[in-house]
């Protein structure tokens, strides 16, 4: 039983934060981080930036909705 609740609330929660993927090493460039995301089931990737501290941001479309995507310098992948 304990189980199924702690199912629930995963999936109720899930929308609003997906932490995608964990500590592998961020791709360099763009391309890279593109394809990264592209291999996690992102699609129409644009906006890619890196910030000064090395995370890449940006917009994808995940399941038919944009999403904002991070990846971290640790290789997290977040989409919000």
């Amino acid at each position: 039983m304990k189980g199924l609740l702690l199912l629930a609330a995963v999936l109720l929660a899930g929308p609003a934060l997906a932490q995608v993927s964990r500590n592998q090493a961020v791709p360099s460039g763009a391309a890279g981080v593109a394809a990264r995301l592209n291999a996690q089931g992102f699609k129409d990737i644009h906006g890619l930036r890196q910030l000064p501290d090395g995370q890449w941001v940006g917009k994808a479309t995940q399941n038919g909705v944009e999403r904002a995507v991070t990846m971290q310098p640790d290789g997290t992948t977040v989409a919000r």
